[in-house]
């Protein structure tokens, strides 16, 4: 069977030009293909136009238009990731448009398809009483439990993405003053990442009974299935929610609605906000490539703003006025001494 041009660009693109000519990480080219694969996924089951048959004719902004909001509403996707999706595409027809130039009015109408509009995302995260009792609630009289203490300490502790924990291994773990992380975060960038001394002495136990410290262990994954494989991103986001479920019937008021890997990484960054951190260092700290991404942290939560308040208050205080000012005025307070 002969390949479409759709195929041959296709597979250029994801083998060639991201990998090669712009550099991108194997999580970012994967998301990419992922997306691809949906529209090709699309394709088949709504036009019935197979992977090994679709060309440039069958792909048109009327069908793009209509794939992003079957994305919406079949698979249940939110705007955000709509607009994800939207996105990676406009990515692939910015690339067709040198390559398939006898298609260029049809690219240029697909690029011309607009993200819809969000609402600011609420950032969900957890005060240091909500952490606390998170971390109270994996059973360590068992290993999966005590791996689980693990991992949620070291979200917390690295402020790390849900991938780069996934892909942490040993070798990637520098234990000394301070214990310091090797993370390697968005467009393949590393930064090095300190944890405090009893988050360092949780994970190196951890690591002594997994066996994780033998130079053998190196580039094993730092948390795995059981079955030596690493933990995937869809199983870490189970294991955070398993938790947050059950310390929130605990105590609803510290574990709010929504708590995700994300949320960790939330709590940390508002945390070293709120210890009055500057913005620069916890961006560096969060691999954000700017300090504007950061800013969202610059919100500050309510009791800042209650103390705040209090402290900038010019008020006087009640009980040192005469006690004439308490009254209405000086001449009912005269009349009551008749």
């Amino acid at each position: 069977m002969k390949p479409t041009k759709f195929a041959k660009y296709l597979t250029d693109y994801l083998t060639v030009y991201l990998p090669k000519e712009r550099g991108y990480s194997i999580n970012t080219i994967k998301s990419y293909r992922d997306n691809m694969m949906l529209l090709l996924n699309f394709m088949r089951n709504k036009h019935h136009v197979g992977a090994d048959k679709i060309d440039f004719k069958d792909i048109t902004q009327g069908r793009i238009i209509e794939y992003l909001n079957w994305l919406e509403c079949e698979r249940n996707n939110c705007v955000s990731t709509r607009n994800s999706r939207l996105s990676s595409l406009h990515a692939f027809f910015r690339f067709m448009l040198y390559r398939s130039p006898e298609h260029l009015h049809e690219w240029h109408r697909i690029l011309a398809i607009k993200v819809k509009r969000t609402p600011n995302a609420k950032v969900v995260y957890l005060t240091s009483e909500g952490i606390k009792l998170l971390l109270e609630q994996p059973d360590t009289t068992k290993p999966k439990g005590r791996r689980d203490l693990a991992l949620l300490s070291l979200m917390y502790e690295s402020a790390a993405r849900v991938q780069e924990i996934a892909d942490l291994t040993p070798s990637k773990v520098h234990f000394g003053k301070p214990t310091t992380l090797k993370i390697t975060g968005k467009g393949n960038k590393t930064r090095i990442v300190p944890i405090s001394e009893k988050g360092a002495k949780l994970l190196k136990k951890y690591m002594e009974e997994k066996g994780l410290l033998n130079n053998w262990a190196n580039e094993q994954p730092l948390f795995d299935n059981g079955q030596e494989d690493k933990l995937s991103r869809m199983s870490i986001s189970n294991i955070v929610k398993k938790y947050a479920d059950i310390a929130r019937n605990l105590n609803r008021s510290a574990i709010p609605e929504g708590v995700s890997p994300h949320s960790l990484r939330h709590s940390k960054a508002m945390m070293l906000q709120e210890s009055g951190i500057n913005l620069i260092y916890i961006r560096d700290f969060l691999g954000h490539s700017s300090v504007t991404t950061t800013e969202i942290y610059a919100r500050i939560s309510q009791r800042q703003k209650i103390e705040a308040i209090e402290k900038t208050s010019l008020a006087p205080d009640v009980d040192s006025l005469p006690i004439w000012q308490k009254n209405k005025g000086l001449l009912q307070w005269l009349e009551s001494l008749g």
